[in-house]
This record gives C-alpha cells, structure tokens and sequence, in this order.
C-alpha cells in the first residue's frame, strides 16, 4: 500500500500531502486518518507518547469525544526529501460550552511507500469566546475559498 504523495516532496507535493493531511483529520474518522501512518508509527503529541496505528485510533477517538465541533487549518512551513514541517491551529468546545483555539507545529517523516513513520506535536491552548471564533464550515472539510492561516493572521 502507498500512500501519495510520495517522498521526496516538491513544494507542490508537500502542500498537497498537507491539505490531506488536514482533510482527514477534519473528516473526525479515527480509523481512517490511522491509515496515514506507517504501522509502528511514533508519535509524540504535547507530552503523550504513542506507537502504532491501534494507539493512533485510541488517541484520536478519545481527543474528539473531548473536543467537540473541532475545526483544523493546516499549512506547509517547511519541506525536504521525505520532512514536513506544518503550522496548525484547531477549534474545539469542551462539553460545557467553552471554547478554544489550540496552536501548533508538527514535524513529520515518512517512509518511501508515503506513510507517516515519526510525528512530533507541539499544541498550546487558548480559551477564546465564541464570538472570536474563525472556522465556520459545516462539512468535513475545509472549504478551498476559506481563508488560510496566513489570510486570517494566525
């Protein structure tokens, strides 16, 4: 199984692998996002360590039935042969009703077949009203005239 794009990446590629990327983690599917990555993937997420797809969909399937009406923009920083480096910042509301804009950079390699083999996670919290809130789409994934993370000044 490959996943393209593949390594090495071009600019293009690497933007496309990113948007991806975003499309599945928006799409809030646990198992279908774990089949970005390699079977022993390592991931390093704030300060959770985790190994292989099964811990993947465990992770995932726990952070959104705490992050409720979660809402991702991802966007390329930096690229080479098979490293990603992303900015992001998500959306979510707990379940009183208080909402928040996490922000983040991940670093990512891949393996030669496209899947994820190593994700390191950096996120910081921000408690925001929800008036101040920025993604307002309803399906599950971000509309390509929405605005990016540069376009909003995040």
């Amino acid at each position: 199984m490959t996943r393209p794009p593949l390594p090495p990446f071009t600019r293009d590629t690497a933007i496309e692998k990113v948007r991806l990327a975003e499309n599945g983690w928006n799409s809030k599917d646990p198992e279908k996002v774990a089949l970005a990555y390699s079977r022993d993937s390592v991931w390093r997420n704030r300060a959770t360590f985790i190994t292989g797809r099964p811990a993947i969909v465990k992770f995932l399937t726990d952070k959104w039935a705490r992050e409720l009406d979660y809402r991702l923009i991802k966007e390329l920083w930096a690229y080479t042969d098979n490293r990603i480096a992303v900015r992001f910042a998500y959306e979510w509301c707990n379940d009183s009703g208080r909402w928040f804009r996490s922000y983040g950079n991940e670093n990512w390699e891949f393996a030669e077949d496209g899947l994820m083999q190593w994700r390191i996670a950096s996120i910081n919290d921000l408690p925001i009203d929800e008036t101040q809130r920025l993604f307002h789409w309803t399906d599950a994934t971000r509309p390509l005239q929405h605005k990016s993370l540069t376009e909003l000044g995040l």
